[in-house]
C-alpha cells in the first residue's frame, strides 16, 4: 500500500510544529546545543581567572539563576486558580520552608545538612528538567512511545544522575558544608560501572524504539537534549573514574551549568506564559485575553529573582546581626529546595492546561479550582490591579530592588579584590556582617602592616560568626606571635563558650595554659580534647610529655602507646618521619621502663631498633640498643646484653658520633665490670670514653667518668699504665666478647 504524499504546506505546518520558538534558539538553548563549547570554554578560563569569572556568574545569576527561581514563583502564585490547585506546595510546604529558614538562622549547625541536600537534589532536578523537554519533543514530534519506551529512557536518566550521586558521596568530604555518605572507593567504583553498563543499554534501547516510530530526523531536539544529559552527568563522572578526579559538587549548582540550566527553563517558562497570556492555543475560563508583553515579564522575573535572594541576607545581617554569608548560603540553598519542591508539583506534561499549551493540543482544560478568597487575595488583587498606589508601590519596590541588586554586585565585586586593601574595606563598609570578608581584609591588613585594622576585623568576624573556627584560630595565632599570651587564653576561654567540645580549642588553650605555667588547666583540656575526639594524636602526645616531666611514668607511658596507635592507623604519606617516631618510641620504653614495666620497656627498644635499622637511623638505633642493653643486663640475660652493647659501639662508629660513643663506652665499661669480666678491658673502655668526653660540654658526665677510672686503676695496680699507653688490643678484644 503506498504512502499518502503531505503537500508542502502540510509538511511545514508540521515541521514549525516541531519548535518552540525556532530551530536555532532551541537547539542551544532550550536543548543544551552548546553545553560542549561552554563547559571547555569555562574548564580552561576559570583556572586562569577565577576572581573574573566569579564576578562574571554572580551577574549572571541576575539575570538568569535568580529569574528561573521566580518563574515557578510565578507559575504558582499569579492565578487564583493556580494558588489553589497546588495549595499544599504554595502554602504549606512554603510555611514550612520558612520556618526552616528562620530556625537555621538560630541553629547554624543545621546549615550543612541544608546544604548537602541543596547540592545533591540539584542534578536530580536538571535531570528531570532534561527528561521532561526530551519528552515534550519526541510527542511534539509524533511519538507516543509505550510504557516500557518510557520507563526505558526515564532509566536512562536516572542512571545518569545516580552515577554522579555516587561520586559525589565517595570517601570522606572535603567541603565542611557538604556531609557525604562516605561510600567506599572500591564499592563505589564498581557501582558506577555498573550503572554506565547500565546507562548505555537502557539509552540504546529507548532511543531505538523511540526512532522507530518518528525516525531519526524528528528526534533531534530530543538527541540533542539527550546529549546534554550525557555531557552534564554521565561523561564528567566517567572521566573521574579513569582518571581519578574528584568532582566537586558545587560545580553543579554555581558556574556555568547552573547559568544554562537556568536559561533552559526561562527558555520554556516564556513559551508557556506568552502562550497563557495571548491565548493562542485555548481559553481559559474565567480570564481575559491579554497580549504578551515580554520585557514586562521578564521584568518581573528579575526583580522578583533579586528579591528573593539579597533583601533576606542583608537585612539578617543588619537587623540581627548574623553573618552574611551564612545567611546567604542558608537563602540560596532554601530557595533551591522551595524550587525544587514546587517545580516538580506544577510542570508535568500530565496537568492538561500544560500539556495544551506545550504540545499544541487541542483539548480544552476547565479550570482546575475556583478563585482564592480573603485577605490576601484582596491584597494580592489590589497590588497588581491598576490604581495610582497600586502602581507607584510597584515601580517603587522595583527601583528599590534594582539598586539593592547593584549595591548586591558591587560589594560583592569589592569583596573579591583580596589584593587591595581599600577595595575591601568599603565592601565592609556596605556590610561589615560579613565574616568571610572580614578575614580577607584582615589578612589583607595583616600583610601591609597595618595590625591594629587586621587585629579589629578578626574580632569583628567573630563577633558575627562565633562557631566559626576560622576567624578565631588566626587572631589565636596572631596573639601568639606577638608575645600576647594572656589575651590569647582569654581568647580561648570566651570562644570555649560557644564551642566547648571544640577539640582544636581546647588543645590551643591546653598549650597556652602549659606556657603560662598552669600544667593542671593544660592537663584538663587535653583531656577534655580527647573525650571530644579520641583521635587526636598529638593530644595524647603533649600529656605524654607534661605526665612524664611531673613523673607519672605508667600514665605518660600509656598516652605516648596511644599515639603511635593512632597514627600507624593513617595513610604512609601522612605518618611522621621515622626520627620523630623512634624517638617517641624511645620515651615510651623509658617510661615504661621507670615505671617497672620491664618486659613491656624491651619490647619497645626492640620495636625502635627494627624500624631504625630499615630507615637507616644509625643514631637512634644506637641508642635503643644501649637501653635495651641496660634491661637485658638487669634481667640476667647477659649474652643479649653483651651483644646489644657491641652493636651500639659499631653503629657509632660508622656514624663519626663521638659523643654518644663516649656515652656508650662508659656504659659497657660499666657493664663489663659489673658481669664479672676482666677488670683490664673494662678499664680500656673507660680510656676510650675519657678520650671522647671533651665532645661533650655535660661536667657530670666528666666527673663520672674520672671516678670510674680512679676505681678500676686500684684494682689495676701497675697494669692500668700499660694499657693506657696502648688501649687499642683491649678494646679489640673487649668488642670481640662472647659470654
Amino acid at each position: 500500500m503506498r504512502k499518502s504524499r503531505q503537500n508542502p504546506t502540510e509538511q511545514s505546518t508540521q515541521q514549525s510544529s516541531l519548535w518552540i520558538y525556532n530551530p536555532w534558539l532551541d537547539l542551544i538553548v532550550g536543548c543544551g546545543a552548546w553545553s560542549a563549547p561552554l563547559l571547555l570554554f569555562s574548564y580552561y578560563s576559570l583556572a586562569s581567572s577565577a576572581r573574573t569569572w566569579s564576578v562574571v556568574f554572580y551577574i549572571l545569576a541576575l539575570f538568569f539563576n535568580y529569574p528561573h527561581y521566580m518563574a515557578t514563583i510565578y507559575r504558582a502564585y499569579h492565578r487564583s486558580e493556580d494558588f489553589q490547585k497546588y495549595r499544599i506546595f504554595t502554602v504549606h510546604i512554603t510555611a514550612l520552608v520558612v520556618l526552616t529558614l528562620l530556625l537555621s538562622h538560630h541553629w547554624l549547625r543545621i546549615l550543612p545538612w541544608i546544604f548537602t541536600i541543596y547540592l545533591t537534589w540539584s542534578p536530580w532536578h536538571y535531570s528531570g528538567q532534561n527528561y521532561g523537554l526530551f519528552m515534550m519533543f519526541a510527542r511534539r514530534a509524533g511519538a507516543h512511545p509505550d510504557k516500557a519506551t518510557r520507563r526505558g529512557l526515564y532509566g536512562a536518566f536516572i542512571v545518569s544522575y545516580l552515577i554522579l550521586f555516587l561520586g559525589f558521596h565517595t570517601g570522606p568530604s572535603t567541603d565542611p558544608l557538604f556531609l557525604s555518605l562516605g561510600i567506599p572507593q572500591v564499592v563505589s567504583r564498581w557501582e558506577q560501572i555498573a550503572l554506565g553498563l547500565a546507562f548505555i543499554g537502557l539509552s540504546v534501547f529507548g532511543l531505538a524504539r523511540l526512532a522507530g516510530m518518528t525516525g531519526w530526523r524528528k528526534l533531534i531536539p530530543s538527541l540533542t537534549l539527550f546529549s546534554s544529559q550525557f555531557l552534564w552527568f554521565f561523561l564528567p563522572a566517567a572521566i573521574s573514574l579513569i582518571k581519578g578526579l574528584e568532582i566537586p559538587q558545587n560545580r553543579y549548582s554555581t558556574g556555568v551549568l547552573a547559568v544554562m540550566h537556568s536559561a533552559q527553563y526561562l527558555w520554556i517558562t516564556s513559551y508557556y506564559a506568552r502562550r497563557e497570556a495571548s491565548g493562542s492555543a485555548v481559553p481559559i475560563a474565567g480570564n481575559r485575553q491579554r497580549d504578551w508583553r515580554p520585557l514586562a515579564y521578564f521584568g518581573v522575573l528579575v526583580v522578583g529573582g533579586i528579591a528573593l535572594f539579597i533583601p533576606g541576607p542583608w537585612l539578617a545581617s543588619r537587623a540581627f546581626h548574623h553573618d552574611f554569608t551564612a545567611s546567604f548560603l542558608i537563602f540560596t540553598a532554601l530557595v533551591n529546595i522551595h524550587h525544587f519542591i514546587l517545580d516538580g508539583a506544577i510542570w508535568k506534561l500530565r496537568d492538561g492546561r500544560i500539556a495544551s499549551l506545550l504540545l499544541n493540543s487541542r483539548e480544552r482544560v476547565a479550570d482546575a479550582a475556583a478563585e482564592a478568597r480573603g485577605y490576601f487575595a484582596a491584597a494580592g488583587q489590589w497590588l497588581l490591579g491598576s490604581t495610582v498606589g497600586a502602581r507607584s508601590l510597584r515601580i517603587g519596590a522595583a527601583l528599590l530592588l534594582l539598586v539593592w541588586g547593584t549595591v548586591d554586585q558591587t560589594r560583592y565585586y569589592l569583596a573579591l579584590r583580596t589584593d587591595d586593601l581599600t577595595a575591601l574595606q568599603r565592601a565592609a563598609a556596605l556590610d561589615s556582617f560579613d565574616s568571610s570578608l572580614q578575614m580577607r581584609l584582615a589578612r589583607r591588613a595583616l600583610e601591609v602592616d597595618q595590625t591594629q585594622l587586621a587585629e579589629s576585623a578578626w574580632k569583628r568576624a567573630m563577633q558575627v560568626n562565633p562557631t566559626d573556627p576560622a576567624a578565631r584560630q588566626e587572631l589565636l595565632r596572631f596573639l601568639i606571635d606577638q608575645n600576647r599570651l594572656d589575651e590569647a587564653l582569654a581568647l580561648t576561654d570566651a570562644s570555649l563558650k560557644y564551642t566547648p567540645n571544640d577539640p582544636n580549642l581546647l588543645v590551643d588553650r591546653g598549650l597556652l595554659a602549659l606556657q603560662k605555667g598552669q600544667a593542671d588547666i593544660a592537663v584538663a583540656s587535653w583531656d577534655q580534647a580527647l573525650a571530644a575526639d579520641p583521635n587526636q594524636p598529638l593530644v595524647h602526645l603533649y600529656l605524654g610529655h607534661e605526665l612524664d616531666r611531673e613523673g607519672r611514668a605508667q600514665a605518660a607511658a600509656a598516652h605516648y602507646a596511644s599515639f603511635l596507635q593512632t597514627i600507624s592507623r593513617q595513610p604512609p604519606k601522612d605518618r611522621l618521619p621515622p626520627d620523630q617516631v623512634i624517638a617517641v618510641i624511645l620515651r615510651m620504653a623509658d617510661c615504661q621502663s621507670r615505671s617497672s614495666q620491664t618486659e613491656l620497656a624491651m619490647k619497645s627498644y626492640h620495636l625502635a631498633e627494627k624500624i631504625a635499622a630499615q630507615t637507616g637511623q644509625s643514631k637512634l638505633e644506637s641508642v635503643a640498643d644501649v637501653n635495651d642493653a641496660v634491661l637485658e643486663a638487669r634481667t640476667g640475660r647477659l649474652p643479649e646484653a653483651l651483644q646489644l652493647y657491641q652493636t651500639a659501639l659499631h653503629l657509632d662508629s660508622s656514624v663519626g658520633d663521638d659523643s654518644s660513643s663516649s656515652l656508650d663506652w662508659l656504659a659497657y665499661g660499666k657493664f663489663l665490670d659489673d658481669a664479672g669480666f676482666p677488670v683490664r678491658l673494662a678499664y680500656a673502655c673507660i680510656m676510650k670514653s675519657k678520650t671522647l668526653a671533651p665532645s661533650l660540654p655535660d661536667p657530670t658526665f666528666r666527673e663520672s667518668v674520672a671516678s670510674a677510672e680512679k676505681q678500676l686503676e686500684k684494682r689495676l695496680g701497675s697494669e692500668a699504665a700499660t694499657i693506657r699507653r696502648n688501649p687499642d688490643p683491649f678494646l679489640q678484644e673487649a668488642l670481640a666478647l662472647r659470654h
